[in-house]
């Protein structure tokens, strides 16, 4: 353990990567082939995953505004706090609301800790393509209602620092793209 330990470079500060974006826009894939390159490069990265947090650390949480207000802004403490403790952390979580991913943004701001927002644009039409957990499909078929960007809203970013157009950008590119913001910001080499 203490090789593997030592083997881990401690010399780039933490961050919190928030990608953020429709249901099967590509957040999770997306953070998972980052998480993956810097952890190539020696970095400490966690990943935590919109759907894993809710399941195990917040179940019965449900899909109104105060419920997900609360979800974004304990999963933003979680990030921050590893964040501040040297791990880049890679958010990927729909926080459909400005204001919520704005008091997360708030609190990073107040520790002095680095946050970057970037927004994995994808037309909701190639989200309904993609459907990964069958979402559309369900609200289509009147089986669910509430669904991000159909008939629930989602407030897009004005000014994320990246913004990913997944519908003209591979995954390599989109994370090209998003570790050259790292490497730029000089938290990644």
């Amino acid at each position: 353990m203490a090789e593997m330990e030592s083997s881990i470079c401690t010399c780039w500060p933490g961050s919190t990567v928030w990608l953020t974006g429709l249901p099967s826009s590509g957040k999770t894939t997306i953070a998972r082939a980052v998480a993956e390159r810097l952890r190539g490069l020696a970095r400490r990265v966690e990943v935590l995953d919109g759907d894993e947090i809710r399941a195990v650390l917040l179940p019965g949480t449900g899909f109104g505004r105060e419920d997900r207000d609360a979800r974004v802004r304990r999963i933003g403490l979680m990030a921050e706090v590893l964040a501040r403790n040297g791990v880049t952390v890679l958010v990927p979580v729909i926080a459909p609301f400005a204001d919520s991913r704005a008091a997360v943004r708030e609190r990073h701001a107040a520790a002095g800790t680095e946050f970057l927002e970037v927004h994995v644009a994808t037309p909701v039409e190639l989200c309904a393509e993609r459907d990964v957990k069958g979402l559309y499909a369900k609200q289509a078929a009147g089986e669910i209602s509430g669904l991000t960007g159909v008939d629930d809203p989602y407030e897009a970013p004005a000014a994320p620092e990246l913004r990913l157009q997944t519908h003209t950008m591979t995954v390599d590119q989109c994370v090209d793209a998003l570790v050259a913001l790292l490497a730029e910001r000089g938290l990644a080499a």
